[in-house]
């Protein structure tokens, strides 16, 4: 009886202890604020100027999101992991774009289950790129939704054709379907980043496919990044002048191209950043061939208060007309560890064909210019 007695008593503790190893979190964010912009457009591609707009925003400085992730620790320092995590916009409660055109998914951003060790992380499914990261770790500006690299890398894209209807971009990417990434640990503040992305597509082994690789350097204050970006087949859906959605067929070709070179520097309380990069369709580079420059100022004043600022400069390099210059400032307080209250404004000028947006989902008319002035609170839970 005895025994019976311990052996139930072992039972219930290694249950206990396995209970305990694993972790299931729901976690979020809502951003919103007030923004104001000088002239907007209906599209990304439109010429016609609406005029100006005062409106309640989602996303300042990122996108509104929530999501559920977890772990199990497997023993031997090796760990599950998975992520589920969407965009919502805070003013209306939409979720946000899936890959397919006019499509919404509840986990868009994400959908991974993966392996974590010693050698580092390996996870499976839709999720945010390598090469956005890289982007952010290299810009003042952190990425952010309001003038920042990512704001001028969607301009390239916006000048390559992007419609914005889906997340399948011309150029680069910022989320990939069924994609295997990698992140190596970091060796003396060097680490890689690898990615691959089978297309699926039957009897066509490059049919869609996706591959990327990140070289990153951090250490003593100084941030370094190297990435490469090639797809084929990407953004297979076209919309015609009448709204109607286009399937182009699969073809294997190679047709997104992206190479970033980025670097940011702080010391004590100063931050400086530079970055060039080209982006373009190796099926047809005499339509899209595109170059991006940028370079950033940031101080923090407090542990609490920080000013950033960046210029964001896009070219066409087939044609020396369509340019577009960036600069964008923003001052961001913490109010407490869950809330930051920020103001930012911004200025873009586009010349030719560009349509730079100064920040993400208020389109600017082609050749145009537009002045865009943010205020709002960031609450993470």
């Amino acid at each position: 009886m005895k025994l019976k007695w311990i052996a139930a008593a072992a039972v219930a503790a290694l249950g206990s202890s396995a209970h305990a190893q694993s972790s299931v979190t729901l976690y979020g964010v809502i951003d919103t604020g007030f923004l104001y912009q000088s002239a907007n457009a209906s599209n990304f591609q439109s010429k016609v100027n609406l005029g100006h707009v005062y409106e309640l925003k989602d996303g300042g400085i990122y996108s509104s999101i929530w999501g559920l992730k977890g772990t199990e620790d497997i023993g031997g320092g090796y760990k599950v992991n998975f992520k589920l995590q969407g965009v919502f916009n805070s003013s209306n409660g939409k979720l946000g774009l899936a890959s397919a055109p006019g499509a919404t998914a509840v986990f868009n951003q994400q959908t991974t289950v993966g392996v974590s060790g010693p050698f580092g992380t390996i996870d499976l499914g839709r999720q945010i790129v390598p090469m956005i990261y890289a982007m952010g770790n290299t810009d003042v500006r952190n990425a952010q939704y309001f003038g920042s690299i990512l704001t001028a890398w969607l301009g390239m894209n916006q000048a390559a054709g992007w419609q914005g209807t889906s997340t399948n971009g011309p150029i680069g990417a910022l989320y990939d379907d069924n994609a295997i990434v990698y992140h190596s640990p970091k060796f003396y503040g060097a680490s890689l980043g690898l990615e691959y992305a089978p297309g699926g597509v039957a009897g066509q082994f490059q049919g869609g496919t996706r591959e990327s690789a990140v070289l990153e350097y951090s250490n003593y204050g100084l941030n370094l990044a190297a990435v490469y970006y090639n797809g084929h087949d990407t953004n297979p859906f076209t919309t015609t002048a009448t709204g109607a959605i286009i399937t182009a067929p699969s073809t294997g070709l190679a047709n997104n191209r992206f190479w970033y070179l980025g670097a940011q520097y702080t010391f004590h309380d100063f931050s400086v950043s530079t970055s060039y990069s080209i982006g373009k369709n190796p099926a047809n580079s005499g339509r899209d061939n595109f170059e991006m420059i940028s370079a950033g100022l940031g101080y923090r004043f407090t542990p609490f208060f920080k000013v950033t600022s960046g210029f964001y400069y896009l070219k066409d390099r087939n044609v020396s007309t369509n340019q577009s210059d960036l600069f964008a400032v923003g001052a961001e307080y913490n109010l407490s560890k869950a809330t930051l209250a920020y103001a930012q404004v911004g200025y873009v000028n586009n010349r030719g064909d560009m349509s730079q947006t100064i920040t993400y989902g208020a389109p600017v008319p082609e050749g145009r210019s537009a002045t865009a002035a943010m205020v709002g609170i960031r609450h993470s839970f």
